[in-house]
């Protein structure tokens, strides 16, 4: 099964420069857990203080209150200001919107 926890974090202004700084660090300090596959950081498009970290999982069951290390990760941010976070269970089996809306269509139907 694919999931993925994302941990929204907005950033206070008094802590930018230090978090630029350790952001990084941060990340690679998570402890990588077996079905992790992929860690992204983006960051918003208009809202410069804004950051979603994605992590990508591949496992049998989601872990609904998060994972160890989204937990871990989401600890050392909290710091740095305010927090969300959350988990998502891949629906489409392919991952591909079309996939998606077709099945979407079928159970409404």
């Amino acid at each position: 099964m694919k999931w993925i926890e994302i941990i929204k974090l907005r950033v206070a202004e008094s802590n930018r420069d230090s978090l630029d700084q350790q952001l990084a660090e941060i990340i690679l300090s998570v402890n990588l857990e077996q079905g992790l596959r992929e860690i992204k950081l983006y960051r918003h498009a208009v809202v410069d203080s804004d950051l979603s970290i994605h992590l990508y999982w591949e496992s049998e069951r989601p872990a609904p209150q998060g994972s160890a290390a989204g937990l871990c990760l989401m600890h050392l941010l909290k710091a740095f200001g305010l927090i969300s976070h959350s988990v998502w269970v891949e629906e489409a089996g392919q991952g591909h919107a079309e996939t998606a809306v077709n099945q979407g269509t079928r159970n409404i139907s």
